[in-house]
């Protein structure tokens, strides 16, 4: 009686532990509702609720100041014993890379860093390739050949999204400039607003951004003046002027990275995914006339068989020099690092 007493605990303690749910954490640099970034993020954890169901528990912070506060918060997570924790912004990278240090039974992943230790990966999509195709309407609608880019920081991620931006561009608008202003914000609606307003005053007619937040599309409609959003579908903010917008789809990704926690097959990785994983896309709006948007079908199309790369040479920087000759492609390393503006770009990226 004891033997089978003592059996029955061990069965029921054993399913227990299976039962329990995996725990994972999110750490997010703006709001949730911030129309941008943030929010796409979140919806990538709803969408892990919803494909789990209670086999998983998620968390999140919001609001989160780069330095001590996002250091005090993924170190809270690690020490409540969470499977997963997904720091969601560039700026928290050396800060991530030192917690995992400190808590090698927590498994991170860090979006849009480079830096990989035993626990620690990183992860990114090419929005580049959406960015691309939104720069092929703005080049063909613009009439002043003056297109306003509020952009965020100098780092090589927002450095290749605006040149992906401008090739775009050129290749139906030779003519055309891109000017670009730098907010040195994530998220600050108010200086995204005045950005915008600077550009147009300028003659821009197309306004596009690389901000968390849809201030510059805001502030382009309230002119009557096409923009061009990032990060989710903006044409609620504006939806008399809005194009196009790139966009992020993190659940697809989110859930690859749980299953393979929860089939322990999960080992540190750099990932990189295009609109071929569908972890980017292009949103466009009914604005855009039919003829320009089978443009843009047929090149999304080049680029998911690889027939089509935006960066593929001939490309020219600034100065006039060949970056890449004909049919050259740069490779992952370049565009990661990337710190120079193709010819059309009005603006210093350093």
């Amino acid at each position: 009686m004891k033997v089978r007493l003592v059996f029955v605990m061990f069965v029921l303690l054993a399913l227990s532990i299976q039962a329990m749910p995996l725990r994972v954490g999110f750490v997010y640099v703006g709001p949730t509702d911030d129309g941008g970034w943030s929010q796409k993020h979140d919806e990538g954890r709803l969408y892990l609720e919803k494909v789990f169901g209670h086999e998983i528990e998620t968390e999140y912070a919001e609001n989160v100041v780069e330095g001590e506060q996002d250091l005090e918060i993924m170190r809270s997570f690690a020490e409540h014993d969470f499977d997963i924790v997904f720091s969601t912004s560039f700026g928290f990278m050396d800060d991530v890379v030192e917690i995992a240090a400190n808590y090698p039974k927590t498994i991170f992943m860090h979006c849009s860093g480079y830096k990989t230790s035993e626990n620690l990966g990183t992860y990114f999509g090419r929005i580049y390739e959406p960015g691309y195709l939104t720069g092929l309407i703005a080049g063909s609608l613009t009439k002043s050949n003056i297109i306003g880019y509020v952009a965020t920081f100098k780092i090589p991620e927002v450095i290749r999204g605006i040149n992906a931006f401008a090739i775009g561009v050129e290749k139906v608008n030779p003519d055309a400039r891109i000017h670009v202003i730098w907010t040195e914000t994530w998220f600050d609606p108010s200086e995204e607003e005045e950005a915008a307003i600077a550009l147009m005053d300028i003659g821009a007619d197309i306004i596009a951004q690389s901000q968390d937040s849809p201030a510059a599309v805001q502030a382009a409609g309230n002119r009557g003046i096409y923009a061009i959003g990032y990060n989710t579908d903006m044409s609620a903010f504006s939806p008399k002027t809005f194009l196009a917008s790139p966009v992020w789809n993190w659940g697809v990704f989110y859930e690859r990275v749980v299953r393979e926690v929860m089939d322990k097959k999960w080992k540190s990785y750099q990932y990189w995914g295009g609109i071929k994983d569908k972890i980017v896309d292009i949103s466009m709006s009914s604005l855009v006339p039919q003829t320009i948007a089978d443009i843009v079908v047929a090149e999304r199309e080049k680029i998911i068989s690889s027939d089509l790369h935006p960066f593929e040479g001939p490309l020219y920087d600034q100065s006039g020099n060949m970056r890449y000759a004909a049919g050259e492609r740069p490779s992952d390393e370049e565009l990661l690092s990337m710190d120079w503006f193709v010819r059309n770009v009005v603006g210093e990226p350093k």
